[in-house]
C-alpha cells in the first residue's frame, strides 16, 4: 500500500527557487530570448546603417567608434540593474529605488554649481577623470555618511534614512532650480544638455575608472546572492538565522552607492530606469533567488537600452530623445504599480 505522503510527492517539484519543470523551463526560454535580443540590438547598433562595405578597414572603423555607446550601455545597465534589486531587497520595498536617496539631485546640484559659478567653461570644468572621480566620491561618501548616521544608534532604521534622503533630494533640487533661474538663457541651454541623461554624455577616459569600480560593486552584490535572500526575508528572520543584519544592510548599501554614483556621473540621471528594469525582472523571472534575478535583471536593462537607442536611431531617426521616453516609460510602469498595489 503506498504511503500518504509518498502518494503526494511529484518528481519534477522541489523546494528551490525554480519550484517545477515548467517554472524552470520558462525561466531558461526567457533568459534564452532576453539573451538573442540583446545580441540583436548589440549586433545591430554595430553593423545597421554602416556606410562603408562589411569588413572593410572602414567598416570596423564605424563599429568601433559605436561600440563605446554599446559599451556604456552594459555598465549603466549592470549599475541600474544590480542596484535597483539589491536595494529594494535590503530596504524591502518593491518600489522605491536607488535615485530617491538624491543621487540625480546631488548630480544636478553639481552641474549647475559649476555653470552658475564658472559660466559656460563650467562644462568642461567637470569633465575629465580626476572631475568623474570626484563626483562619484563626493556622492559616494555623502551616501554612507547618511547611512552610517540613520542607521546607528537604537532609533535608527531604514524607513527614517528613506524619509531623511527623500527630502536631502528635494532641498539639493530646490537649490539647482534657484541656481538655474538665475542663469542667463545660453548658459541654461548648455546645462539642460548635461542634466538629461544620454549615452552621448559618457567619456571614454573614465572607463578605466568606472570598470573596475562596476566590477568590485556588482559582484560583491551578484556574489552576496544567497545573503540577499536572506536579506528580503525581514530583519528578525535575518538574526534569527545568525546573520549581522545591520553590518550586512551597510556594506550592500555601500557598493550600492558605487554602482549609483558612476552611473550618473557617467551619463547623468536616469531615474526611472531602475524601477522599470526591476519590475520587469522580478516579473520574468519569477523566482525570489537573486541568483536569477541578477543576470534577468542585467539582460532586460540593455535590451531597454539598446533597443530603445535601435529604434529611435533608425526607425524614427531621433534618438536623442531616448532617455525622455526611457523615463516616461518607466514613470507610467511606477504609476500602474502604485495604482495595482495600492500602497507603498
Amino acid at each position: 500500500m503506498t504511503h500518504p505522503a509518498l502518494g503526494t510527492h511529484h518528481s519534477g517539484r522541489s523546494a528551490g527557487p525554480l519550484p517545477t519543470k515548467q517554472v524552470r523551463k520558462r525561466y531558461w526560454i526567457t533568459l534564452s530570448i532576453m539573451i538573442g535580443l540583446a545580441l540583436f540590438f548589440g549586433i545591430g547598433l554595430l553593423a545597421w546603417d554602416n556606410p562603408m562595405p562589411f569588413g572593410s578597414d572602414g567598416f570596423w572603423i564605424i563599429a568601433k567608434l559605436r561600440a563605446s555607446n554599446i559599451l556604456t550601455m552594459v555598465i549603466v545597465a549592470a549599475c541600474q540593474s544590480i542596484a535597483t534589486v539589491a536595494f529594494q531587497t535590503v530596504t524591502n520595498n518593491r518600489i522605491i529605488t536607488p535615485s530617491i536617496m538624491g543621487f540625480e539631485a546631488l548630480y544636478r546640484v553639481v552641474q549647475t554649481g559649476a555653470i552658475f559659478v564658472l559660466g559656460v567653461a563650467g562644462v568642461t570644468f567637470f569633465t575629465g577623470v580626476s572631475q568623474f572621480v570626484l563626483q562619484v566620491l563626493i556622492m559616494v561618501g555623502l551616501s554612507v555618511a547618511l547611512y552610517g548616521w540613520l542607521l546607528s544608534g537604537r532609533l535608527g532604521n531604514i524607513q527614517i534614512m528613506l524619509l531623511v534622503g527623500i527630502i536631502i533630494g528635494t532641498g539639493l533640487g530646490s537649490i539647482a532650480t534657484f541656481m538655474q533661474r538665475l542663469l542667463t538663457p545660453s548658459e541654461f541651454d548648455v546645462l539642460t544638455a548635461r542634466l538629461f541623461g544620454s549615452m552621448s554624455n559618457a567619456d571614454m577616459s573614465y572607463m578605466p575608472v568606472a570598470i573596475p569600480l562596476v566590477l568590485i560593486a556588482g559582484g560583491y552584490l551578484v556574489l552576496s546572492s544567497k545573503k540577499m535572500n536572506i536579506l528580503a526575508l525581514g530583519k528578525e528572520t535575518t538574526i534569527n538565522l545568525g546573520i549581522n543584519h545591520r553590518r550586512e544592510v551597510m556594506k550592500s548599501l555601500f557598493f550600492i552607492s558605487i554602482l549609483m554614483a558612476v552611473t550618473t556621473a557617467l551619463v547623468g540621471p536616469l531615474t526611472f530606469l531602475g524601477f522599470l528594469v526591476a519590475t520587469l525582472a522580478y516579473q520574468l523571472a519569477d523566482t525570489y533567488d537573486h541568483r536569477y534575478i541578477y543576470p534577468m535583471s542585467f539582460l532586460v536593462g540593455f535590451v531597454v537600452l539598446a533597443g530603445a537607442y535601435f529604434i529611435m536611431k533608425n526607425i524614427f531617426y531621433a534618438d536623442g530623445v531616448v532617455g525622455i521616453i526611457i523615463e516616461a516609460v518607466g514613470g507610467i510602469t511606477f504609476l500602474i504599480f502604485i495604482l495595482r498595489k495600492g500602497r507603498l
